[in-house]
């Protein structure tokens, strides 16, 4: 949808099934995850197209994707940073009421504590930014993943249990939490909902996809 639409979109995903590992395009899993317990407990590991960090998705996670032309968003300059600084503004009204939501190095958080991850795609008229709100998690996940060698200064390396926290113990309610995205696009842009079977996407058969689930040996060279 980045590379083969000329249209602005707002892609909303309220849970994946299964407990999932997702890594930035150039992690490597010998120093991001633990390899033994997950081919053990056969935990699915994607490598995503875009950068940032490593996390674990599951039914409480809640994706949001915003894929948009240059100019779409007024003065707006096609840096990472400008582009964080920018969603830093257009999520304030959800959170309004929300003790402390801020943007912390690259991430939301609430006070010192993480509860949303950041991947961004730039090309030359094209910026997608991809959030995964944490709205609940579990702890024993969490062991999946090791502490990583670069982590941000904030974290101080503190465990996850630490340094993570949930959005289902703030104020907001789930679907009012959705509805409230729903608003925030809404004083940006002109909004008409689809879902993705009647999007009329040009064929992608032929594109060659970045994003892909590590095998099985992949992950055991790893070992």
């Amino acid at each position: 949808m980045l590379r083969t639409t000329s249209h602005n979109w707002c892609i909303v995903n309220d849970g994946t099934d299964a407990p999932t590992i997702v890594m930035g395009v150039s992690g490597q899993p010998e120093k991001l995850i633990e390899v033994h317990p997950v081919l053990r407990d056969r935990v699915p590991v994607i490598k995503r197209f875009s950068g940032g960090g490593t996390v674990i998705v599951d039914s409480d996670t809640v994706f949001v994707t915003l894929i948009c032309n240059r100019g779409s968003v007024p003065n707006l300059q096609l840096y990472p940073r400008s582009i964080m600084s920018w969603t830093e503004q257009f999520y304030a009204p959800v959170f309004k009421g929300v003790a402390d939501f801020h943007l912390l190095e690259h991430d939301y958080v609430l006070g010192d504590r993480k509860f949303g991850g950041n991947a961004q795609s730039i090309t030359k008229d094209r910026w997608l930014h991809h959030t995964s709100f944490l709205w609940d998690y579990k702890v024993e996940n969490m062991a999946y993943l090791k502490l990583p060698a670069r982590a941000p200064k904030y974290r101080s390396e503190r465990h996850h249990s630490d340094f993570i926290c949930s959005l289902k113990d703030s104020s907001l309610s789930r679907p009012n939490f959705l509805d409230n995205i729903v608003s925030a696009l809404a004083a940006h842009f002109s909004l008409q909902t689809v879902k993705i079977d009647d999007s009329d996407l040009p064929s992608s058969i032929n594109y060659p996809h970045m994003t892909r689930i590590l095998t099985e040996n992949e992950l055991k060279e790893e070992c």
